[in-house]
């Protein structure tokens, strides 16, 4: 699987966790701080692949530089949000709206990679490159989430 495509995947199944866990706003706590800690390592292991395996093969690159500048200053805020959230229990006050102000940073985030990102990393990386790096991805986020299990 080509690296963009292993990462619309991601993509794809970090909003389902946002829905489970807005489908949930009322229900049962234990299942909130499961869903949550699920879309906590889910993007931790996401964003460590594209750091460390995608985003370095294309941050010199005249196309994608400013892109990639941008995609890690991203990064840095959603990370910000979950730890904030990580300290606080679903149930208390303002937990709700950090989530959503957590997705929106996102699904912002996603919308910039797909359109503007990767249109451009098509133009720098070779299929065959986009293959090799997703293979790498792929086994990289292999790795570390066994190593949460």
């Amino acid at each position: 699987m080509n690296a963009f495509d292993l990462l619309m995947m991601d993509h794809q199944k970090v909003s389902g966790i946002f829905d489970q866990l807005e489908m949930n706003d009322g229900g049962v706590a234990g299942s909130r701080e499961q869903l949550f800690r699920q879309l906590k390592n889910e993007l931790d292991v996401h964003a460590h692949v594209e750091e460390t395996i995608f985003y370095p093969a294309l941050k010199e690159a005249e196309e994608t530089r400013e892109l990639i500048a941008e995609a890690y200053n991203e990064h840095a805020a959603v990370k910000d949000l979950l730890a904030e959230l990580e300290a606080t229990a679903p149930g208390e006050g303002g937990w709700d709206d950090l989530l959503a102000e957590l997705r929106e940073n996102v699904e912002h985030h996603v919308e910039e990679e797909e359109n503007d990102l990767f249109e451009q990393a098509r133009l720098v990386l070779t299929s065959e490159q986009a293959q090799e790096l997703g293979a790498r991805m792929e086994q990289e986020k292999q790795r570390r989430l066994s190593a949460t299990a």
